[in-house]
């Protein structure tokens, strides 16, 4: 099938050459008009993939018990910009903010959203009206002052460039064109990066995040300067290393990443130890990073998980020891393992709660 994408991809390749995959990427998934999440609600059963929040409740009031904890810890200040990067439906805010209320009742944050989905920042505010939270394209528009930041399934989005050693050194890994235009297809550029002097065997490919380290980079002087903490969940791997995590997902099922452009969500693993790297050369503090099921497990999720189901009926005690076994199995079915939990702190907080035993 030839996406309205395909078209625009292949026009721009035939005229300026083969694309870093950093740039197909940016239009597969921002495009302004044929971008994947410019033009659907990817999330639930009818969508293409199922994040945390909309597994279950727990998960959201867990974070605002994380959040209700750590402003307590920078010392309750009034100004707080609560923020969520990439709020999908706004079911994780709206959960938050409904355990930070009992958590710390006479505490009302402004609320402010990084969202480019039009379709997206619908469904927010509906969720989220009552708050009357702000919107922002970016973080460079965020307020001044301290700040709480969380991040679930964000930085995996982001676009990266990707290279790969040759005998010549490390080339850029391109998309281009088939012979005879007709599909996209992986190639090399020419000539190596000379800036780029990592070791490794011939044939191994390297994914270089430049946005998400920016947006690390940024939060962190903001947060070491102005107090505060950023939480990020996501899957990714916790050490350095070589490989090609760059994948689709259409349907709940892998798929093609070059082959419906636009159709289809894209993302690679995060490297949390990057991510990490880029906060503390900030002089920011790095909690963890820590699986996903020990994570919310130091938060309380067996007790949330068992006053859930005192008076609930059979059906209903189900479906809660079934969110609680997806959130902290590993394996194919769970998420415990495969996500990663990671704090960015002000080096003057305590550790960030969730990241010690409870």
């Amino acid at each position: 099938m030839t996406t309205p994408l395909f078209v625009e991809i292949r026009d721009e390749i035939v005229e300026a050459g083969p694309m870093s995959l950093a740039r197909y990427m940016a239009l597969c998934l921002g495009h302004p008009i044929h971008g994947y999440y410019r033009t659907r609600d990817p999330l639930g059963a009818r969508g293409d993939f199922v994040t945390a929040p909309e597994i279950s409740q727990m998960f959201g009031e867990l974070i605002g018990i994380w959040i209700a904890v750590t402003w307590a810890s920078m010392g309750g200040p009034s100004d707080l910009v609560l923020t969520e990067l990439g709020p999908g439906r706004g079911t994780l805010m709206a959960d938050a903010l409904r355990a930070l209320g009992r958590a710390a009742p006479d505490f009302q944050p402004a609320v402010h959203l990084v969202e480019t989905s039009p379709l997206l920042r619908a469904a927010q505010a509906s969720r989220l009206g009552a708050v009357s939270p702000t919107w922002h394209d970016g973080i460079e528009t965020l307020p001044e002052g301290p700040m709480i930041v969380v991040a679930n399934e964000f930085f995996d989005a982001l676009p990266v460039r990707q290279f790969q050693r040759t005998e010549r050194g490390w080339c850029e890994r391109l998309v281009g064109l088939s012979p005879d235009g007709g599909r996209l297809t992986f190639g090399l550029a020419a000539e190596p990066d000379r800036e780029i002097s990592a070791q490794a065997p011939v044939g191994v490919l390297m994914t270089v995040p430049a946005p998400a380290l920016g947006i690390s980079r940024n939060l962190s002087r903001r947060i070491v300067a102005q107090g505060g903490a950023l939480l990020a969940i996501d899957y990714g791997h916790v050490r350095p290393g070589f490989g090609d995590t760059f994948q689709a997902v259409s349907a709940h099922r892998f798929a093609d990443p070059l082959l419906f452009p636009g159709e289809a969500d894209l993302t690679t693993h995060v490297d949390f130890a990057a991510l990490g790297r880029a906060a503390r050369g900030e002089g920011a503090r790095i909690d963890g990073p820590l699986d996903q099921g020990a994570f919310l497990l130091n938060l309380g999720l067996r007790q949330r998980a068992d006053r859930l189901k005192v008076g609930a009926s059979r059906a209903q005690a189900d479906a809660v020891d079934t969110a609680f076994h997806r959130l902290t199995a590993s394996g194919k079915r769970g998420m415990g393992s495969l996500f990663q939990a990671i704090g960015i702190a002000d080096p003057r907080l305590p550790v960030l709660s969730g990241f010690t035993p409870s």
